[in-house]
């Protein structure tokens, strides 16, 4: 039999108005496996057009830049390349920030503290549909948004272990992290993740996390 055939690189595109920054991440992202970054650009205006220009699947966009910042660039691109995704990563966790790239239409929120191979990981998580959010920012979305109401049990009834992991998700656990806290393998976190954001109707672990808050269990 044939060996498939190898999926193709996740082409991503760097966005910083810090020149060292910007290759650093661009020299880091480049030597891992599955990714290849196709370009850097210095503010929103350029991510947009070099967006336009070399078609990556990801844009990792920072924030704060002159000309357009990221927030900005995020709505352009939303509307011109809706195909892409845009992934904000910044040293700027603020609330404001967060809620306003998010509706600005990007898929992630991550500080640039994080290493690199969770970096490369979340550049491919992006690609495949996965909303991320540092951990730091969940916990501080979850802690200073207004709840929806009051606490409300779930229409699904969760066994124990799931509700003990939706809670450690909206403390903005990973699951490796769920996993070692529970004794149990990252594989088996994810799939009861998965099956909590079924039962709840849930889109993404930040919808997951405020729901968790409006439940009771933070």
């Amino acid at each position: 039999m044939d060996d498939p055939e190898p999926k193709p690189p996740v082409r991503v595109l760097v966005v910083d108005d810090q020149t060292l920054i910007r290759d650093g991440i661009a020299s880091l992202l480049a030597i891992r496996p599955g990714i290849a970054v196709v370009g850097t650009a210095v503010d929103g205006r350029d991510a947009v057009a070099k967006t336009l220009e070399l078609g990556p699947d990801v844009v990792l966009m920072d924030v704060r830049m002159p000309e357009m910042d990221g927030v900005e660039a995020v709505a352009v691109l939303r509307s011109r390349a809706p195909g892409c995704r845009v992934v904000m990563l910044t040293t700027f966790d603020d609330e404001e920030y967060v809620v306003q790239a998010l509706r600005a239409g990007a898929h992630g929120y991550l500080l640039k503290d994080l290493p690199a191979e969770e970096l490369a990981h979340a550049v491919r998580l992006a690609h495949a549909g996965v909303t991320q959010l540092d951990s730091s920012v969940v916990h501080h979305l979850t802690t200073s948004l207004p709840s929806s109401g009051p606490a409300q049990a779930p229409a699904v009834p969760l066994s124990k272990r799931e509700t003990d992991i939706l809670r450690l998700v909206a403390q903005g656990h990973t699951n490796r992290e769920i996993a070692a806290r529970l004794y149990l393998s990252e594989g088996t976190v994810k799939n009861h993740v998965s099956r909590i954001l079924t039962r709840l109707a849930l889109r993404d672990r930040t919808q997951a996390a405020l729901r968790a808050r409006d439940l009771g269990l933070l």
